[in-house]
């Protein structure tokens, strides 16, 4: 039986970027310099171990999150492969929420783009350590220098190059190693064969310069380098090594290095670093949960196998074979197949029928797991993403991940009548898989909607059913999932619903005030001032409850979901015999109908920031298009040979969008773009949506 690795010699961590950057190429060489694959795939060729649906092949893009265990130098390695696109950002928000620690992969090109400060935003949000790869150092246009300051200007980051390149594009010959100054060239094309050398004479000063730099950054973040940096003390390899791990823990610091994966020079120093400076579950601080039914009172839980089990799941996947996978993160405690577990979000007993250990999407079956592990569970019943599994003698509830809010609406039916009963289900399982997709029904045109990131969202939704559950539908136009809301306060707005039908009646009655929220992006607030028993407290939820259903109903301009309220509760009476709890959620819808129309109501629109790089001679064409789609430009510039803009751009304007750059640029032109924020839709704009929602 193999030695059992201790837990200070784990690392859980992440691969994330933007699309194309090339994060599963470096997990390819990882793989294949571990020992774990003994061929090396390409994504061009559709054969990287960790892109292994049809869809990602064929399309060259990574679609889900695929995990992987290998080991380097005595180290375990639990690795996640996030995709780029900003459609599957679901897969890097979960990853994220479970991950110690993460490598973020740039293009030494394109540099910081859009998703890339994304991804850091999100890993900003868990708090995750990170070191930073600047890749494709081979390509045309590349450069070390800008893309650290662009992590530097963006990213806001103190980027601490441990590297140098000895040249760039067909001139990279090898990397200069800063900490301990030495020279590393690249004997074999498959990157295997690495001669150790001296740094030469003509490097000598330039490397001692950035070595100075390196160590000045790491002062700024560390106290006792910054001790002896001051005292001009010698200061040693092993105390930088040690400084920089508490640096890059503490998030004070980047490492930054670099190389080539698709060249295969960069990633055996990358996969070092990792070792050397990203913790291990011992090194992040103790999980925190509510404790189910204690009022607010909140529990930890250390990585020890020791205390009780408790565990997030952050991801459910269908295997063809085994039917549900769910990817699990164990925080404390161990687990053995068979066991009963407590699911403390939905509040049910679960079993385990099986552990198993992912290899993209291969599973070694392993009888039992512990702290700091990542795998996936087999045979729960009524456990969804986000779901808390735990001991059911020390029940805690951990922290769902932050689900992003649907941009992208269209409809959906089945082919044929028999297949609606079959679409139905193949639906629910996909919401199951994925948080970030929604679906709904619109009762007034009887069509099922699904709602999600993007247009290519959808469009792999629809090609999954068709590949996987050969179910056929027909689909209408993506639209854009609007949203309404309220510019101007709407005071003492009374809600009354009365009903006598004989026998008992119904009478509930509150009065609020509604206005709109503090900030951009609350979505719904409530806040209950009843005093004196004008409401019995029994009702205060079904009254919050009702205003959330009357939200997600649609508000009065044309309909669309409401947000961005804030709802006051302060008055109201009550029936002692008549009132129930619908009486007051009736109450409730109805008083949010007469805010709404009485606080000057609006319709708001994603707005999309897009970057886009031209080449010069199509520059003009490419602005003058952008700026006929109701584009706000926030900056322009040049990156390499290519003039770049960042602007930001209503979604509405950006369907089909692929097509008009490549005819305005002869396909030389390119754009990414992500969700920045919502904002009220021009009137005369406005006027046109209402209108065309009356017509349908």
């Amino acid at each position: 039986m193999a030695e059992k690795t201790p837990l200070k010699d784990y690392r859980n961590f992440g691969i994330i970027a933007h699309i194309d950057a090339g994060k599963t190429t470096t997990t390819e060489r990882v793989l294949y310099y571990t020992g774990v694959i003994h061929k090396l795939g390409t994504v061009d060729e559709g054969n990287a171990t960790m892109d292994w649906m049809e869809q990602e092949q064929e399309r060259g893009i990574t679609i889900t999150s695929a995990n992987t265990t290998t080991f380097w130098k005595g180290k375990k390695l639990n690795i996640i492969d996030t995709p780029g696109h900003v459609d599957f950002t679901i897969e890097v928000e979960r990853s994220l929420k479970v991950l110690d620690g993460a490598v973020v992969v740039l293009c030494a090109t394109s540099g910081v783009q859009s998703q890339t400060e994304t991804v850091w935003r999100q890993a900003d949000r868990y708090g995750v350590p990170r070191i930073a790869f600047i890749n494709k150092l081979d390509r045309l246009g590349a450069s070390f220098e800008r893309v650290l300051g662009e992590i530097r200007d963006r990213l806001g980051a103190n980027a601490v190059p441990l590297q140098l390149p000895d040249g760039t594009e067909d001139q990279f010959q090898g990397l200069f190693d800063l900490i301990e100054r030495k020279y590393y060239v690249y004997t074999t094309d498959d990157g295997s064969g690495i001669e150790e050398r001296e740094v030469p004479a003509e490097w000598k000063d330039k490397v001692e310069e950035a070595r100075h730099n390196m160590v000045e950054g790491l002062a700024d973040a560390d106290d006792e380098i910054a001790e002896k940096f001051l005292e001009d003390q010698e200061i040693s390899v092993a105390d930088i090594k040690a400084a920089l791990r508490r640096a890059v823990i503490a998030n004070k610091v980047l490492p930054v290095l670099t190389g080539t994966a698709l060249r295969n020079k960069g990633v055996q120093l990358l996969l070092d670093a990792v070792t050397y400076y990203l913790p291990s579950p011992l090194d992040v601080p103790p999980v925190k949960g509510l404790i189910p039914g204690k009022d607010e009172e909140t529990a930890e839980r250390h990585a020890d196998p020791k205390e009780p089990f408790s565990a997030l799941v952050f991801k459910v996947a269908t295997d063809p074979y085994v039917g549900k996978l769910f990817y699990t993160r164990i925080y404390s405690g161990q687990l053995e197949s068979g066991a009963q577990v407590w699911n403390s979000s939905e509040q049910k007993k679960e079993r385990v029928s099986k552990i198993v250990v992912m290899h993209s999407n291969k599973q070694e079956i392993v009888p039992r797991t512990e702290a700091g592990e990542i795998v996936a569970l087999v045979g729960l019943k009524d456990t969804r993403s986000g779901n808390t599994l735990c001991d059911s003698e020390h029940k805690i509830l951990l922290e769902n991940m932050r689900i992003p809010e649907p941009v992208v609406s269209m409809s959906i039916e089945p082919k044929t009548k028999a297949d609606s009963d079959k679409m139905g289900l193949v639906l629910k399982k996909f919401l199951d898989e994925d948080p970030s997709l929604t679906v709904s029904y619109d009762q007034e045109t009887a069509q099922t909607i699904i709602s999600g990131m993007g247009e290519l969202h959808l469009e792999i939704i629809v090609d999954r059913m068709r590949r996987e559950f050969n179910l056929e539908a027909d689909v209408g136009r993506p639209e854009v999932a609007y949203k309404e809301t309220i510019t101007q306060p709407a005071k003492a707005i009374h809600g009354k619903f009365i009903s006598q039908t004989g026998g008992r009646g119904q009478y509930g009655h509150v009065v609020v005030n509604i206005e709109p929220s503090d900030n951009k992006g609350d979505g719904f607030v409530f806040v209950n001032e009843i005093k004196g028993g004008a409401i019995p407290r029994e009702y205060f939820k079904p009254i919050e409850k009702g205003f959330q259903e009357g939200a997600t109903t649609g508000g009065v301009v044309a309909g669309y979901p409401v947000t961005d309220f804030k709802v006051t509760l302060y008055d109201g009476s009550f029936h002692e015999v008549d009132s129930s709890e619908l009486a007051f959620q009736m109450a409730a819808k109805e008083a949010l109908k007469e805010g709404l129309r009485a606080g000057k109501p609006v319709l708001l629109e994603p707005i999309m920031i897009v970057e886009l790089e031209s080449p010069e001679e199509f520059y003009s064409a490419v602005m003058g298009d952008i700026n006929t789609r109701r584009a706000i430009i926030l900056e322009t510039g040049m990156r390499a040979n290519l003039k770049t803009t960042r602007c930001h751009v209503p979604l509405a304007e950006m369907f089909n969008y692929v097509n008009a750059i490549r005819s305005l640029s002869q396909g030389r032109a390119s754009f990414s773009m992500e969700p920045a924020f919502y904002d009220i839709v021009p009137q005369h704009v406005a006027d046109k949506i209402v209108e065309g929602r009356k017509k349908t």
